[in-house]
């Protein structure tokens, strides 16, 4: 008798939780993924909580010939998106607007590729993007609410406070001070070469990396000082110095992404007009990661720029993850845009691209590159955009890529090779390069 009841309520359990379409064949969404899992003999990394979710018509969305396309049918009824971390590894997180799979970055670009055949088309587009960029930005309102004030002649002057020049082997290092908006103010070093004469000028934004004091960056703008030219840092908004100001939450906001690249504009503008060792003729940018993503900016925010050096950072899928690179709304811009084509508006000028296997810019030999080279092929400049590939290197800003930027500037800027030594260069202590505001 007690078998015959167990039967009878396993009976009632099964009809109850059977799947029907009256109840539209709703299913635990632990148990799916655990039967996914299997199925596809594949493991699943959690950013997202699963507790308590169903999902209606569950079985339903497996495709047996595709693991990823099960994963899109099952992860965007909840706003959840998946990412291949290995062979069998996938993590599956929320939502994220800058990032997209590599698929979907070769389908931008080639849908991009259908709005210009020539020099012509790409340059209508071209002058689109720089202004709507701008726009959305809102760079100007920003710069409008900056402390300045004027000279006789009109001249726009911005309260600035430089330290003592130091010297180095070659090059001199000088803290630099620019008050922005009331209260707040831009932090940086100056790197300067020793000779004599008129030099190039790198405006070199920072990454996400920690702060600018690091060995990496003092080792990169103290080399390409002594070998001829006057680079000029900065702390990213809330970050090092400017974190004693508005404190590390400010950081991942969208004012961080104007502030930043006010920051730089800035600077530019400031270098250019108030030093008389500067050729305006030789004037570049250079920053990885985030700052990659801030050397695309100014590239294209100011066309004094001559040349640009984007490191591990550009790609088509992916925006820049933190409110200081995609905060304002800029990939939107003259009908939907990405960071190659807002990277293009550089051409024909020299442009140097550094990418590796180890992050989202391992796409960059057969995607993003291929897309640039036939833009600046409209110019007939095809040689003057170039990739240097580390295949085997991961997200950093180590040896090699320091080396492809010294090639790179020695290029087109004539720097001196023969003083390229990074033993040469002084690491100062962290102190040393804070500015002198207190």
């Amino acid at each position: 008798m007690k078998k015959i009841i167990l039967a009878f309520l396993a009976s009632i359990a099964l009809v109850s939780t059977a799947q029907t379409y009256e109840n539209k064949y709703q299913r635990s969404v632990s148990d799916l993924m655990a039967d996914v899992q299997k199925k596809f003999n594949v493991r699943f990394k959690y950013n997202v909580d699963t507790v308590g979710k169903s999902l209606p018509y569950a079985d339903f969305r497996i495709r047996p010939y595709s693991i990823e396309t099960t994963l899109d049918n099952i992860c965007k009824y909840f706003d959840w998106n998946w990412w291949k971390q290995s062979d069998n590894l996938y993590k599956i997180k929320p939502y994220e607007y800058p990032r997209r799979h590599e698929a979907e970055g070769k389908m931008m670009l080639d849908y991009l590729s259908t709005l210009y055949s020539d020099k012509t088309s790409w340059e209508a587009r071209r002058d689109s993007l720089r202004r709507e960029v701008r726009q959305r930005l809102e760079l100007d309102t920003f710069l409008d609410s900056c402390v300045v004030t004027k000279d006789k002649k009109g001249n726009v002057l911005r309260p600035v406070t430089l330290s003592k020049v130091r010297k180095h082997d070659g090059y001199t290092t000088q803290n630099i001070c620019i008050e922005l908006t009331p209260g707040q103010h831009l932090f940086g070093t100056i790197y300067a070469s020793l000779k004599k004469g008129k030099h190039a000028l790198i405006v070199c934004p920072d990454g996400h990396w920690p702060y600018r004091y690091r060995k990496d960056e003092q080792q990169r703008l103290g080399t390409l000082a002594r070998m001829g030219a006057v680079c000029v840092d900065f702390d990213l908004y809330g970050w090092g110095e400017s974190e004693r100001e508005v404190g590390a939450e400010a950081h991942h906001t969208s004012r961080a992404h104007v502030y930043q690249a006010a920051c730089g504009y800035i600077l530019l503008d400031y270098m250019l007009k108030n030093r008389n060792d500067i050729d305006p003729e030789r004037v570049g940018v250079c920053g990885g990661s985030g700052g990659g993503t801030h050397t695309v900016l100014l590239s294209l925010l100011d066309e004094r720029v001559k040349a640009s050096a984007p490191i591990v950072h550009l790609a088509s899928h992916f925006d820049g993850g933190c409110p200081c690179e995609s905060g304002k709304p800029i990939q939107l811009s003259a009908g939907g845009t990405c960071e190659p084509e807002l990277a293009a508006v550089m051409a024909p000028k020299p442009m140097l691209i550094v990418s590796d296997g180890g992050d989202w810019t391992s796409s960059v030999p057969t995607l993003e590159f291929p897309y640039l080279q036939r833009i600046y092929g409209f110019y007939g400049a095809k040689e003057n955009v170039r990739n240097v590939h580390l295949q085997k290197e991961r997200h950093d800003f180590g040896p090699n890529k320091r080396q492809a930027v010294y090639d790179f500037f020695i290029d087109v800027f004539g720097l001196d090779r023969s003083m390229l030594d990074e033993s040469k260069i002084t690491i100062e202590p962290d102190e040393q390069l804070k500015s002198i505001y207190k």
